[in-house]
Order: structure tokens, then C-alpha cells, then sequence
């Protein structure tokens, strides 16, 4: 069965697809839980392009999706130097609460910055 796209927004990072769990991140305890847990495979999306509330983290997840930000947010920059790929801008077509949890692909469609968000089967 094929993967379904179900988002895409601009790749400005790492331009490698990356497999990993869609882990939604509202709060601060919500990265307190992958600290204390496993945030390795983990693809994180978050509302806002807040560096500071996933800097704990960085170093460890597969890649971090925004709803804001551009290529010279802030977290567009530090994922850069992490090397971690990175979406801004993102219209994810898909129930955040439905997602979280499920296998996702992040793909930069060749010669572009235009990433795609997909539902991995």
C-alpha cells in the first residue's frame, strides 16, 4: 500500500527523508516526557517555531515540523547545525490527535525546498 501524503510545508534543514513517530508537542512537560523517555525516532511537531522548548531535545529526535516559521527562524538555524530535518510553514491535512503516535515520512521533494508530510503504512 502507498504512503499517504497528508502535509507539506518548506524543508529547511536536512534534506535526507527521515521515518519517524509524529510526537505532538504542546507543553513543556510534553518534552520533559521524551527526555525521561525515548525521543529517539521521534518526529516532533509543534504549533509555534520555539527553539527554547525543544532545545532539550534537538540532539536527539529525527526531525521537527512547524505550522509557523520561515528559513530564518530560529529553529529552522539550530536544526541546521543539528543536521535534523526540518519543515516550517506546515499545513499538516491530518487530526493532530489522531497522528500522534502513528509512523510519518518527511520527504524534500528533489531540486526544491517544497516537503512532504506522509502517513507511513
Amino acid at each position: 500500500m502507498d504512503d499517504k501524503q497528508i502535509g507539506q510545508g518548506l524543508s529547511v534543514s536536512n534534506k535526507k527523508d527521515v521515518e519517524g513517530i509524529f510526537t505532538v508537542i504542546n507543553s513543556v512537560e510534553d518534552v520533559i516526557s521524551l527526555i525521561q523517555g525515548k525521543a529517539e525516532g521521534k518526529i516532533c511537531y509543534a504549533e509555534q517555531a520555539g527553539t527554547t522548548m525543544l532545545a532539550p531535545i534537538l540532539g536527539r529526535i529525527s526531525g521537527v515540523i512547524c505550522q509557523t516559521g520561515s528559513f530564518g527562524s530560529h529553529l529552522a538555524i539550530v536544526s541546521r547545525e543539528y543536521e535534523i530535518a526540518a519543515f516550517m510553514a506546515t499545513k499538516v491535512e491530518f487530526d493532530l490527535t489522531e497522528l500522534n503516535g502513528k509512523k510519518v515520512k518527511m520527504h524534500t521533494v528533489e531540486n526544491s525546498d517544497r516537503g512532504e508530510l506522509f502517513l507511513v503504512d
